[in-house]
């Protein structure tokens, strides 16, 4: 769907919110291919430049709930993409969702911005609603009120590879040959392919400018859960599992049932969960008055499933749900050397030589984690994945989305990529559950002058936090000698093999 040029013959501006998130991630490329003339709004602009797309975009620096940031986002702006979610924010992410939904239409109002375009969640009608599902009906009712003309695309299941809901039903089949399951997995609900979400996204800005409501999306297919996951079995050459309601699973309980056996964490996990107690499906194709399908048709469930499981098997996941951000993690970058002036820190400092060139060790490098492993003390590793998933931690289990390359804000295990520089530094920032921050640096470097090889410069930085993250370090000290040291030398032999 082309842009179509405003009244002075100028392209249209989008102002996407949430573009480094799993459908922002994929909705701001194909904007700027359209010709729009896209702006993102994000707090931290180096995460955006360091996407495939970053170079095509303009960046305002600043927070979604900063009113003078928004403001500054919204001149001159046709259309703004709402597309954010606190998905695995904690305690009083409904204030949160609404006070920057308020932000956002104050500053689109005030700007005369021709439409907003937000992703809601599908829902039925008349019933109790799980408190995420409740908080974005009444994030769009917000939007429907601002005065700007706004359209709500209410979706359900999204199924493409790297979405959260994809991977639930991926790793449950893969894992588990016989399911217990809550009652919910005999709900009906009506799952759709992101490619299809990404369609009626981008119709979203074509719209009349007089239509202000809220509009169901859905694939063709109406499914069970159960269903769901047969389908899924039956495109990954499985044999399809045996599947049995239990009545006594609560959505917590099997949130933490779903955190044990998938990759996705319980925070992200409850709000899935809960949504799907009740029946989701369209209550009427509307939307196709205004977007029509695409020439194709709607994506058959099994058809996405099988599109997904491809992007997965060549590791070209174009966003996942990984990237969004962890609630409760630091954020701050690693302060510089000279900062740490009066502030307790703690280092762990390896070095290593290495015949291998200064390409081979980057390479070694840049894929460390998820499948690669640590290259050292994988026991103690894993250990300390499985300490942070019963602690309410995101765990090893996210792995990384791609398994050769990294850019800025990429997830690898439990680790956030904060900063990195080719060939020379990759810098993760701990987002498990310590009492302190947390960081790692790995760096390659060429060998002196006159020699061959490499050097290959390893530290961790903890901040402590009171008297609780000092006894960390002092409890984990011991394993360091076998984790870090390890870490060194079997990094530097990788490169050489």
């Amino acid at each position: 769907m082309r842009a179509r040029p405003r009244e002075d013959g100028e392209p249209p501006r989008a102002l996407v919110l949430g573009a480094t998130g799993y459908i922002g991630g994929r909705l701001t490329p194909r904007l700027v291919h359209a010709g729009y003339r896209v702006r993102v709004l994000a707090r931290d602009a180096a995460r955006v430049t360091g996407l495939p797309w970053g170079d095509q975009v303009e960046i305002v620096e600043g927070s979604a709930d900063d009113a003078d940031a928004v403001g500054l986002a919204m001149r001159d702006v046709d259309v703004v993409f709402h597309l954010i979610h606190s998905m695995g924010a904690g305690a009083g992410f409904e204030e949160t969702d609404l006070r920057v939904a308020r932000t956002v239409a104050e500053g689109a109002a005030a700007a005369s911005v021709s439409r907003i375009v937000y992703l809601g969640g599908l829902h039925p009608e008349h019933v109790t609603l799980s408190p995420h599902l409740r908080s974005r009906v009444e994030v769009g009712e917000v939007f429907l009120r601002s005065g700007v003309p706004t359209l709500v695309l209410q979706a359900g299941v999204v199924i493409g590879s790297g979405s959260a809901s994809f991977e639930m039903v991926r790793h449950l089949t893969e894992v588990l040959p016989y399911m217990p399951a809550p009652r919910w997995v005999r709900n009906r609900i009506q799952p759709i392919a992101v490619r299809d979400v990404l369609w009626y996204l981008m119709g979203a800005a074509r719209v009349a400018p007089e239509v202000n409501r809220a509009v169901d999306i859905g694939g063709p297919d109406v499914l069970r859960y159960g269903q769901m996951m047969n389908g899924y079995a039956l495109e990954a050459g499985l044999r399809q599992r045996a599947i049995a309601a239990l009545p006594v699973l609560t959505p917590r309980l099997a949130s933490l049932w779903v955190g044990l056996v998938t990759p996705v964490p319980v925070p992200i996990a409850r709000p899935l969960i809960a949504s799907l107690e009740n029946e989701c499906i369209v209550k009427d194709r509307s939307v196709d008055a205004l977007i029509p399908p695409p020439a194709t048709g709607l994506t058959p469930y099994r058809r996405a499933v099988s599109l997904a499981l491809g992007r997965v098997e060549a590791d070209d996941v174009e966003t996942s749900w990984q990237d969004a951000e962890v609630g409760g993690a630091p954020s701050d970058p690693l302060p510089s050397d000279p900062d740490w002036a009066g502030r307790t820190v703690f280092t762990d400092v390896r070095t290593a030589r290495t015949t291998a060139s200064p390409e081979r060790l980057w390479a070694v490098i840049e894929g460390i984690g998820g499948r690669n492993g640590w290259y050292s003390s994988p026991v103690l590793w894993a250990l300390r994945g499985w300490m942070d998933r019963v602690a309410g931690g995101v765990g090893l289990a996210r792995g990384r989305r791609r398994r050769s390359r990294v850019a800025v804000g990429d997830v690898i295990d439990f680790w956030r990529v904060e900063r990195v520089e080719p060939g020379h530094l990759l810098r993760l920032r701990a987002e498990m559950k310590v009492p302190g921050l947390a960081w790692l640096d790995l760096v390659c470097e060429p060998a002196p002058a006159g020699e061959t090889g490499a050097c290959y410069r390893q530290r961790a930085v903890f901040f402590p936090s009171g008297l609780a993250g000092r006894l960390y370090w002092l409890g984990v000290l011991p394993f360091h000698g076998f984790i870090f040291r390890g870490m060194a030398n079997r990094i530097t032999a990788a490169a050489e093999a």
